[in-house]
């Protein structure tokens, strides 16, 4: 069986972006390095040819790690959900119930994860919690440094 990976169509178009810049330009740019320490000679004891290679090993792995990413992903229109309940896609606001601290987070696939831009796997222990719940609902988390309650107070799919 073949997992699909949900992803939203943001997630996706970076996914494709990623593997045309690997493929247009790293990939030629490491072919002409590889070319130009050829041209240097004794190829056994050329550094810059070895790193050229190992460059070139990792580039074309990249690629076909994105490329199986990019044929199983199951692309989820954000845009075309809606409801109460938090699920995949959902842009969920919540109050911590002990600092009354607002935070806000978007559920996404696990490739486009990025907490840095409040963009939370599915997978994660928070968007677990949140899944199935509605605006109102309390939540809790079990979190490194402890447990945290927090209230949903708003799901939006934007």
């Amino acid at each position: 069986m073949v997992d699909k990976f949900p992803m939203t169509k943001a997630g996706f178009d970076k996914l494709e972006a990623d593997i045309k810049h690997l493929k247009s330009v790293e990939r030629p740019a490491i072919i002409q390095a590889i070319a130009e320490a050829r041209a240097h000679g004794d190829l056994s004891e050329n550094a810059e040819y070895h790193a050229a290679k190992e460059r070139q090993s990792w580039i074309e792995g990249q690629v076909m790690d994105l490329e199986d990413k990019h044929s199983r992903a199951q692309v989820i229109d954000v845009a075309s959900l809606s409801g109460p309940s938090v699920k995949f896609g959902a842009t969920v606001t919540l109050i911590d119930e002990d600092t009354e601290e607002e935070k806000r987070y978007q559920i996404v696939g696990e490739l486009e994860a990025d907490l840095k831009q409040n963009r939370i796997s599915i997978s994660s222990p928070i968007a677990r919690a949140l899944i199935g719940k509605e605006e109102g609902d309390s939540v809790e988390v079990a979190a490194p440094g402890g447990s945290r309650v927090y209230e949903i107070e708003k799901v939006e799919y934007v």
